[in-house]
C-alpha cells in the first residue's frame, strides 16, 4: 500500500473530509489531494507528522513501517478520560508517559485539563484557517 493510499484509508476510517484533514493538519487541501493520489513529491517529516497527528496515528503507520513500542501502563483514571473523550490510542500512550515530579493526574477531570492544555499549546491557542 502506498503512502497516499494509507492517508486516504486513515482519513476515511475517521470519517474526515479532505477539507477537515487540511484544517487539522494545516496542509493545503490541494497538496493532500496530490499525496492521496500519489502525484506529490514525498512530504517533509513535519508535514507527515501533522497529518499523522490529525489522523490520530503515527508517521510510522502512514509510511507502512512497523515500530516496536514499549508498553506504558495506563492508569484507570486516564483510561476513563480516554473513553469519555474518545481519544486515539496514540494520545493515550502520550499522556500515559507524562509525569510531573514523578506524579500523574489522579482523576478524569485533571487528565482532561492536561490534554486540553497540550492541545491548545500545540495548536497555538486557536483553530487554523481553512486550507
Amino acid at each position: 500500500m502506498t503512502l497516499g493510499q494509507r492517508v486516504r484509508q486513515r482519513r476515511e476510517e475517521k470519517g474526515m473530509s479532505l477539507s477537515a484533514l487540511a484544517r487539522s493538519s494545516q496542509v493545503s487541501k490541494g497538496y493532500l489531494s496530490q499525496i492521496e493520489n500519489d502525484s506529490a513529491p514525498r512530504p517533509s517529516g513535519e508535514t507527515l507528522y501533522r497529518m499523522a497527528t490529525a489522523l490520530g496515528t503515527t508517521v510510522a503507520d502512514l509510511l507502512g513501517r512497523e515500530v516496536e513500542v514499549a508498553t506504558i501502563a495506563v492508569s484507570p483514571s486516564l483510561r476513563e478520560f480516554a473513553r469519555e473523550a474518545s481519544l486515539p490510542e496514540a494520545d493515550v500512550s502520550m499522556l500515559a508517559g507524562i509525569r510531573y515530579r514523578g506524579e500523574q493526574p489522579r482523576n478524569s477531570a485533571d487528565w482532561r485539563y492536561l490534554y486540553e492544555s497540550i492541545r491548545r499549546t500545540i495548536r497555538g491557542g486557536s483553530e487554523p484557517n481553512e486550507a
